[in-house]
């Protein structure tokens, strides 16, 4: 899966002409330079474009706009080369509508200690320049990212690499678009929220249709290309029968493999990124979702259960924010469901009573077809695995009735002891930073939901870069959490968050 476009981020270099032409040129090779080689670094996901020097009010302003009206741009980051007034800047700033980085860095990495003169130091006085800029920044609170260093450092462009991924998040949550075949959960609380508000603070648009709209594209799927994509589930997956019939077997595999192909193309027809189904309001489908909405989360799109679509769109989101990353581990819709309270093997068994995303897998993956419960229907096919191990993030958003908060806790996965060969879901095994117990209490107290957006390939940082950019409030837990301060900051984050 891929962003929605081939996105590039501008490079802007500030300077003023007091220093005359001659500096003017090496301002602009230098910052030529730098484009250059963090293009080739191989480490950056996306391309950064150089741009002309910026050194007037009207040409800064009218560089900002143009990033705003061009689609392909994600993002701007900007560096001070020398002194670069700063009033200069304030039109363009307050106009500019995208992500913003601050590459606070130096063309030189180490003084020149024999040849110094003055002309050296007013050429290359980021030190000072960046200070300027960044007041004005501040002081108009405009929310961007501050990576410091020299941009030849593999840190640096790693920080700028993420920054890149978080500024996608920020581009393209404005163009998610939620199907909701079912609404919420009667009676649960922490997977509503206010839609209106989510479509202003992130603009999400979350459309409801009945379930039927969606039968109709499923019965519509022709039997050779069910039949195709069956063949296509048993090279790919180890097939676990358990003594079932194997015809019979087979015929609940294709609902599933039918479902998937009318989905995709009512979600491709009608514009949609992520969706949102109910157990208990099936219509005419003859089993829940399960392989097929696991195998639609795999290419890219969001899922939410149980009319959870916050859930949804922040699945959908931080796939786009990985979207083509090297050795990626996956991003998937999880769900917190019971412990082990072991001492010093504490941990969550993370699962869904279907959809979990096999991009988190590790290792063989099988298919069962076993009873449900819920939902009154059919066997319902579904794909099982164990998930790999490793840090990772797990990140609830929640709506409080008068603003959104991000929960942000870092996890580390781990295996579990022993197999578990009578449960038909796709696990993960998680302990919660900075230990179980602190781990959820924080969440409980922050009012953290049991649904989590969850990615082994997004950082802590990403994700409150992410929040910040929307303007919302993010708590995070982590192995420097500790309850006392926890509270304090819960406290503190209503007042600042009315």
């Amino acid at each position: 899966m891929k962003a929605g476009k081939d996105y590039k981020f501008w490079f802007c270099t500030g300077s003023q002409d007091l220093y005359g032409d001659e500096c003017l040129a090496k301002v602009a090779e230098h910052s030529r330079i730098i484009v250059e080689n963090l293009n080739k670094s191989g480490v950056l996901p996306y391309e950064v474009v150089w741009k002309p020097t910026l050194i007037t009010n009207e040409l800064i302003r009218r560089t900002f706009n143009e990033a705003n009206g061009d689609e392909t741009c994600a993002g701007v980051i900007t560096w001070m080369h020398t002194f670069s007034p700063a009033k200069s800047w304030i039109l363009g700033l307050q106009e500019y509508r995208k992500p913003l980085c601050h590459l606070h860095t130096q063309f030189n990495e180490e003084l020149p200690y024999d040849s110094i003169d003055m002309d050296f130091m007013n050429e290359n006085q980021s030190a000072h320049g960046d200070r300027e800029y960044g007041h004005i920044v501040s002081r108009m609170g405009i929310e961007r990212k501050i990576i410091v260093g020299h941009w030849s450092f593999p840190a640096v462009q790693e920080r700028l690499a993420e920054w890149m991924r978080t500024a996608i998040g920020v581009i393209e949550s404005s163009h998610i678009r939620v199907c909701r075949f079912g609404d919420n959960m009667n009676n649960v609380a922490v997977t509503e929220g206010d839609k209106v508000e989510a479509q202003i603070k992130f603009g999400w648009e979350i459309d409801h249709y009945c379930v039927n709209d969606l039968v109709e594209y499923v019965d519509a799927v022709s039997k050779a290309d069910t039949d195709a994509l069956v063949e296509e589930y048993y090279s790919q997956y180890k097939i676990i029968d358990e003594g079932r019939d194997l015809d019979e077997f087979k015929k609940h595999v294709a609902v599933q493999a039918q479902q998937e192909i009318g989905m995709e193309k009512f979600l491709v027809d009608n514009n949609y990124h992520a969706i949102v189904t109910h157990f208990g309001m099936l219509g005419g489908l003859k089993q829940l979702p399960g392989l097929s909405i696991q195998r639609l989360m795999e290419k890219g799109y969001g899922f939410g259960a149980e009319g959870d679509w916050k859930v949804a769109a922040m699945v959908r989101m931080m796939k786009l924010m990985t979207a083509g990353k090297k050795d990626a581990k996956g991003t998937s819709m999880m769900e917190d469901y019971t412990y082990n309270l072991v001492p010093g093997k504490e941990g969550i068994l993370q699962a869904h009573m279907l959809e979990v995303c096999p991009s988190v897998a590790e290792g063989e993956i099988g298919i069962k077809v076993c009873p449900l419960s819920m939902g009154n229907r059919e066997d319902p096919a579904r794909l099982v695995f164990t998930s790999k191990t490793g840090p990772a993030v797990a990140t609830s958003l929640i709506d409080l009735g008068n603003r959104f908060r991000l929960i942000i806790n870092a996890v580390d996965c781990k295996k579990v002891e022993k197999p578990m060969p009578k449960l038909p879901v796709g696990t993960a095994f998680w302990t919660p930073q900075p230990d179980l117990a602190t781990g959820a209490e924080a969440w409980i107290l922050a009012g953290g939901a049991h649904h989590t957006a969850f990615s082994y390939d997004l950082t802590v940082d990403q994700m409150i870069d992410w929040a910040a950019a929307m303007g919302i409030e993010s708590v995070v837990i982590d192995k420097d959490t500790r309850i006392r301060d926890f509270k304090n900051e819960l406290r503190w984050n209503a007042a600042a968050y009315r």
